[in-house]
């Protein structure tokens, strides 16, 4: 019972973690020139992860012209359904808590009422699974997209000799990272959820 109760504890952590994210990093860029220079860049993302949409504006180390550059990737796809899944795997759990512990013996009934939560449960079950496993990939590329360095590596400022840039700040990911790591105990939690409901209807 301990571990149903935890259910819906890691699925609401799991989706917060992941849906109220907002995170920046930072990036320099030094001219030849250092009266054109921008020593302080920065960039700031969040859920739902569409980087494509995120700008920020880089001097070109031409007078006062500055060039708008966009990140790479759109990740809002697995990151909003990971989300989706989550709020309605925390709303099941909740409710499905309540009844194992203040209406377990009109649950137990008839086998009806665990069979269906068997297959409720087996259906989300799959899905954590599913969404965790898409995310876990876009978390990763988001990593990249979101790393300075890999963003320096991008601008045409910093390929011309002369010019510096350089990492100021990573992103702080370890929130995200916990969100991935509670997905997966949230589907383990699952499985011990689905041998209940067989204990129940057998």
């Amino acid at each position: 019972v301990g571990l149903l109760i935890l259910a819906p504890l890691f699925a609401i952590f799991a989706f917060a973690t992941c849906g109220t994210y907002s995170g920046e990093f930072r990036l320099s860029v030094e001219c030849v020139n250092r009266s054109e220079s921008d020593l302080n860049i920065e960039v700031e993302f969040g859920y739902p992860f569409r980087l494509h949409q995120v700008y920020f504006d880089v001097p070109a180390c031409k007078g006062t012209k500055v060039e708008k550059v966009f990140l790479i990737g759109d990740y809002s796809s697995s990151a909003e359904f990971f989300v989706t899944i989550a709020v309605f795997a925390f709303l099941y759990s909740l409710a499905a808590t309540v009844v194992y512990l203040f209406m377990e013996n009109k649950y137990r009934e008839n086998n009806k009422g665990p069979m269906i939560d068997f297959v409720v449960t087996a259906v989300f079950a799959f899905m954590w699974l599913v969404s965790s496993c898409a995310w876990a990939k876009g978390l990763s590329d988001v990593k990249l997209a979101t790393d300075p360095n890999n963003v320096i590596e991008g601008l045409d400022v910093c390929k011309k000799e002369g010019n510096t840039c350089k990492e100021l700040k990573d992103p702080v990911i370890s929130g995200l990272n916990t969100s991935v790591v509670r997905a997966i105990a949230k589907t383990l939690l699952e499985k011990e959820r689905l041998i209940y409901h067989l204990r129940c209807i057998f």
